[in-house]
């Protein structure tokens, strides 16, 4: 047997039934699930410093596990000293293992160690997908503090096939998101 990420054996053996008796779906397929998950930053700071888009890609790649892609500016904004073409910000998009073994990470090691953590508040879009956001990016274990030269923050959307804010909940409760009261 291949490897399977915990929380993807936990979706299926526990979260599918659990979300199927309380919501009344007639099928397993009905049960939302998680789609993909979306880490953008955007970094302000890079119109004047080039290099820090580059030290900011190479540490999302390190907490992603993948390859990050640069996002350019597609106009020009003279207030900002901004050109069209700039490189602006990161972002990266997980699916499927990854998916499963970030979103693990993020609740059970990466969450606990935000100061002054009460729980979070995510937004929903209305359609099940909710945002959270990160004001340092040191919370993760991987990143070496001593290294970081400058504190980011990001935002991580997490992308659900749920049609309603209360089903998309529902489901990341179930997965042990520590939503506030």
């Amino acid at each position: 047997m291949s490897y399977q990420p915990r929380l993807r054996v936990t979706y299926r053996n526990e979260i599918v039934p659990t979300l199927q008796k309380k919501f009344e779906y007639k099928s397993i397929m009905e049960v939302p699930r998680i789609e993909k998950i979306v880490i953008s930053q955007g970094i302000g700071d890079a119109v004047a410093d080039k290099k820090l888009v580059q030290t900011a890609a190479e540490e999302l790649s390190i907490i992603s596990g993948q390859k990050v892609q640069i996002v350019n500016s597609k106009k020009d904004i003279s207030n900002f000293k901004l050109r069209k073409g700039m490189p602006i910000g990161t972002k990266v998009t997980l699916r499927r293992e990854k998916m499963y073994e970030f979103l693990d990470r993020y609740i059970s090691v990466a969450l606990p160690r935000t100061r002054d953590f009460r729980g979070v508040a995510g937004k929903g879009d209305g359609r099940g997908n909710f945002t959270f956001g990160v004001t340092e990016h040191i919370i993760f274990p991987e990143i070496d503090i001593d290294k970081v030269n400058k504190m980011l923050g990001m935002d991580i959307t997490i992308v659900t096939t749920a049609k309603t804010n209360e089903e998309g909940r529902a489901l990341l409760e179930e997965f042990g998101f520590p939503f506030k009261k």
